[in-house]
């Protein structure tokens, strides 16, 4: 079965309200070891009349081969993106939400850093709950959307390229800590991940305050 492109409808509606959207999601949410990331992909009115990139999709749907050809391609469609980070030291200490909410807000400030203006700005969350407003520093207006990831291709846009960006930096992390096979499940649940955690332990990387030897095997 096919898989319906995103498109621009929301956004284009939206932006005759406001200036600009600021396009949030995240990914690593699940996993068991690594940062949470969540991509930031900024749409004006001139952007969103433009077609489009090809293979832009929700990034759990883009195979992981085609993924940083999209990613630049989709950073190269918009005004401005970024990523901001939340450790796994993070989670642990002030839990997943916050956690999510600290690396949404630090992904705007990566945009507003660029020049991006927060004045007359919307963000656009994916899912059911604004867990930014509460950790980001000056009020936002935000609008979560429920499969966002799917159907906004602004917010496709910011999920592949915050899928690619976290990939690459797992993988990396990878490097000094082979035996959990990062490179492959990307801090995931995989049997070789959960192997690897009964016989050497935690790395400092990983989420220590999760029930880590319960986790059903996601890989």
């Amino acid at each position: 079965m096919s898989v319906v492109a995103p498109k621009l409808t929301l956004e284009r509606r939206l932006l005759s309200e406001c200036d600009l959207i600021i396009s949030l999601d995240e990914v690593g949410r699940g996993a068991l070891a690594g940062p949470v990331a969540v991509g930031a992909a900024v749409m004006d009115a001139a952007g969103a009349r433009r077609r489009v990139p090809e293979g832009l999709r929700d990034s759990k749907l883009v195979t992981e081969r085609r993924r940083p050809d999209v990613a630049a391609r989709a950073a190269a469609w918009v005004q401005a993106s970024g990523v901001g980070w939340a450790s796994a030291a993070e989670v642990d200490s002030v839990g997943i939400m916050r956690a999510l909410g600290l690396a949404a807000s630090r992904a705007v400030q990566s945009v507003v850093d660029s020049g991006v203006v927060l004045d007359g700005a919307l963000v656009l969350l994916d899912g059911n709950h604004d867990y930014v407003s509460p950790v980001h520093p000056v009020p936002l207006r935000v609008r979560p959307v429920v499969k966002g990831d799917r159907d906004c291709a602004s917010v496709s846009a910011a999920s592949v390229i915050a899928k690619v960006a976290r990939d690459t930096y797992m993988a990396e992390l990878h490097e000094s800590h082979p035996a959990y096979q990062w490179d492959r499940n990307k801090g995931y649940a995989s049997l070789e991940h959960r192997d690897a955690i009964r016989s050497l332990g935690l790395s400092p990387h990983h989420r220590s305050s999760w029930a880590i030897a319960d986790v059903p095997t996601l890989f």
